[in-house]
């Protein structure tokens, strides 16, 4: 399986009231919204699937298109980008958050870098080894 994730450390000022902006802060935080998504149609699908985790309902991307007024192609894409994260997961009835909530995905993401990471380290040994 390969997983793209993206951080970009965007300095938070302070905590926002609006839960949108946190939502807008924490996606752009994995990369998951660029300046092409002139509509924040992803952002728009993350927060659509964010909601329907929290009730345990998976949404279908055809739900999803009808709901947002987007075409089915452009609900498509952005799905498929935020599973490329590792935020969202096809099942039969449709596309659930990863987790339960927010905060259980974020730690995931966080043990899923950790073991990138440990893997990296454990090849570059290696190599570091057979260069000596």
């Amino acid at each position: 399986m390969t997983q793209r994730i993206t951080i970009l450390r965007i300095r938070k000022a302070a905590p926002e009231p609006d839960v949108n902006r946190e939502l807008q802060w924490v996606g752009t935080s994995l990369g998951l919204f660029n300046l092409r998504d002139k509509d924040s149609s992803c952002f728009r699908i993350f927060i659509t699937i964010i909601q329907k985790a929290h009730r345990h309902e998976p949404i279908s991307s055809d739900e999803i298109a009808e709901k947002l007024n987007l075409t089915r192609g452009t609900v498509v894409h952005h799905l498929d980008k935020l599973m490329d994260a590792g935020i969202v997961l096809r099942e039969k009835e449709g596309y659930i958050l990863r987790e339960a909530n927010l905060s259980k995905v974020i730690k995931d993401i966080q043990r899923d870098v950790q073991d990138i990471f440990t893997e990296v380290e454990r090849v570059a040994r290696e190599i570091d080894e057979r260069l000596e």
